[in-house]
């Protein structure tokens, strides 16, 4: 979805960790048939993943924590609106300068066509 929404240029670079997902013979051809280049962390190494399991702890405690979801596809619309909608577009990220990751990207596109 990312790839088919963003069109990255040749160069982005995934970074992951060891998983057997990531590791997987189709998800490196289609980084390479994308012209992404692949990325990952060293066994072991717990500052891999300190970012994502940030992110993944917040979104427990603002949404999988919640009381009841009546049905697993009423949960996931709401991770998705969550997501989209709020946490890319709006949150403010400190680690970048405070832009959202959407404002964040954007920026990024711009200084890149700039420098072309």
């Amino acid at each position: 979805m990312a790839i088919l929404t963003r069109e990255p240029a040749p160069g982005l670079i995934h970074h992951n960790d060891r998983g057997s997902q990531y590791t997987a013979y189709a998800f490196g051809r289609t980084l390479r048939i994308s012209g992404i280049l692949a990325s990952m962390g060293r066994v072991g190494s717990a500052f891999d993943n300190a970012i994502a399991e940030t992110f993944f702890a917040t979104l427990k405690t603002e949404l999988i924590d919640h009381p009841c979801w009546p049905t697993r596809h009423e949960l996931e619309t709401e991770v998705f609106s969550s997501l989209e909608g709020s946490y890319n577009s709006r949150r403010h990220h400190p680690r970048v300068g405070n832009p959202s990751p959407t404002d964040y990207e954007q920026q990024r596109v711009t200084q890149d066509k700039a420098s072309a």
